[in-house]
């Protein structure tokens, strides 16, 4: 997948954890696609240290949308200190 797939899925994974997350959460576009790139990343190489995934294996969809919502429950904490 190029770079403009990963922008794509990056910006839907972050809309929907956005969406499934109770709050109010302002952020633009931007950072969105940022928090939607960064749990398909965490989701990813979490889940092959905990063997879920094997090396170059990508994480699901679903596993990139838990990793974009933890890191947006993460982004609340810090947002609030």
């Amino acid at each position: 997948m190029g770079i403009i797939g990963t922008i794509f899925v990056g910006l839907i994974v972050g809309l929907l954890a956005r969406f499934l997350k109770p709050g109010d959460d302002s952020m633009g576009w931007i950072m969105t696609i940022l928090l939607g790139i960064a749990g398909s990343l965490a989701a990813t190489y979490g889940g092959q240290a905990l063997g879920i995934y094997q090396a170059g294996q990508a994480a699901g969809f679903f596993g990139a949308l838990v990793g974009a919502i933890i890191l947006l429950v993460i982004y609340g904490f810090i947002k609030k200190n």
